[in-house]
């Protein structure tokens, strides 16, 4: 319930994001179940066509583990431990946000898939798919269930999983209170109000006569002991700064595992053996080994995210860098672990969409249907949304940085050109690296 009103009073951009999720969630649910209506039919090779469905799965659970860390209802905050309300509690109700808005999609795909089927009536495409969802065969009910239930559960899981290990370290601490000063006697002597209130009020002259005695008594005391102020302001201590991070160690292995991909497709490719697995369009002479080692090198490369992101800052702070390049880099580096390992993963997407886009001449027919359409729409759409989502994520993170710097006197033009280049040196670094990794894994799939 309280995950409930809190999406209701959640910001409109927080809920286009959960929107955007149950779309995603939708799409997902949808290719589930279509491979059990196509399994139906045919279930000869339905296990592998059900594992390409994991592809677009894990592109949804990334997205929706990205849009709840955005949800700035769900951050841990100092004094909500005390009410019960700690890290694991509010990670726990933004995993329930989360299964909220993923079965709402996983709903909404199965009454599309219904009418498609024509199981139900009452919309323009009723029965459209009949013959590709095997409508004459009866729907188990539940393998339907369990396969709309798997992005829900999985969302949520890693939502909390995620989540749970946030504290308060890095938030701002609360203001400290300073001690109030003591009202100045002569302020109110002169008061019009006081004066009015001492001419009609006949014990006036006894109360002032009393407020003076113990005026002069507090006098007299502050005399005895200088050195004990009451006035004297309460001196803070200096705020702590906050360690920098360490440096991403992935950046190695992730190189390492993308070799090792790009080799496994060389030597398959060359091997000539293996039966190609039932794939969505069917890559023709596409082996299982070929498809082992483009899954290694897209792995490597997510793990290799976060380290080249930590090298750009790096790069960008090289050979006496002016206050531009010094807080860019700063920033890279700072949020190398944040956005790196999303770009990666972006990085990964694009270049298997290039190195499937060069299997075909300009002239060649595409033998992919519209479900593959769908699963490639899905995991690009979710994975340039996930690095939007890390961006702002990012942004909040350095929100009480950012007002430190106007306080400081830092015209705005200064954090937009530092935007700026930080986003040129990602497009210059990343580009690149992704038309090659692209090229390499098209080698042995065009031979």
């Amino acid at each position: 319930m309280l995950a409930l009103r809190l999406g209701r009073g959640a910001h409109p951009l927080v809920l286009l994001r959960r929107l955007l999720v149950a779309a995603a969630s939708a799409g997902v649910g949808f290719l589930l179940l279509c491979t059990l209506g196509w399994a139906l039919d045919h279930p000869a090779g339905s296990q592998a066509r059900l594992l390409w469905c994991l592809i677009p799965l894990a592109a949804t659970v990334q997205f929706a583990v990205a849009t709840a860390r955005t949800d700035q209802s769900t951050l841990p905050r100092s004094g909500l431990s005390a009410v019960g309300l700690g890290p694991s509690r509010l990670a726990a109700l933004a995993a329930a946000s989360t299964a909220v808005s993923c079965t709402l999609g996983s709903a909404v795909a199965l009454l599309f898939f219904l009418h498609l089927r024509g199981d139900l009536t009452g919309m323009p495409f009723d029965g459209e798919a009949a013959k590709l969802l095997a409508a004459g065969r009866p729907l188990p009910l539940g393998a339907a269930l369990t396969l709309l239930a798997a992005v829900p559960v999985l969302a949520s899981a890693a939502t909390w999983l995620a989540l749970r290990t946030r504290t308060t370290a890095g938030l701002p601490p609360a203001p400290a209170r300073m001690p109030v000063r003591p009202v100045n006697a002569m302020v109110m002597a002169t008061d019009p109000a006081t004066d009015m209130a001492a001419d009609t009020d006949p014990d006036a002259d006894t109360r002032t006569a009393s407020g003076k005695a113990i005026e002069a008594a507090e006098a007299a005391d502050a005399a005895k002991a200088p050195d004990a102020a009451v006035n004297e302001p309460r001196v803070l201590p200096p705020a702590r700064v906050p360690e920098p991070g360490p440096t991403p160690a992935g950046l190695p292995w992730g190189v390492a595992i993308a070799a090792a991909g790009l080799a496994v497709e060389t030597y398959a490719s060359r091997g000539g053996g293996g039966t190609p697995p039932p794939l969505p369009g069917h890559f023709d002479g596409s082996s299982a080994g070929v498809l082992a080692g483009w899954a290694l090198t897209a792995v490597g490369l997510a793990l290799a995210g976060p380290g080249i992101t930590h090298l750009c800052g790096l790069l960008l702070q090289a050979v006496r860098p002016g206050a531009i390049r010094l807080l860019a880099g700063r920033t890279l580096m700072a949020e190398a672990r944040r956005i790196g390992r999303p770009l990666g993963v972006l990085c990964a997407v694009v270049s298997g969409a290039f190195a499937a886009a060069t299997l075909y001449g300009p002239g060649d027919e595409r033998p992919f249907g519209p479900l593959t359409g769908l699963g490639a729409a899905l995991v690009i759409g979710c994975t340039v949304a996930t690095v939007l989502t890390a961006v702002l994520e990012a942004k909040q993170a350095r929100v009480s940085t950012t007002e430190s710097l106007y306080r400081l006197g830092a015209p705005a033009t200064l954090l937009r050109t530092a935007a700026a280049v930080r986003a040129t040196t990602i497009l210059v670094v990343f580009a690149p690296l992704t038309w090659a990794v692209a090229a390499l894994a098209a080698v042995p799939l065009t031979n």
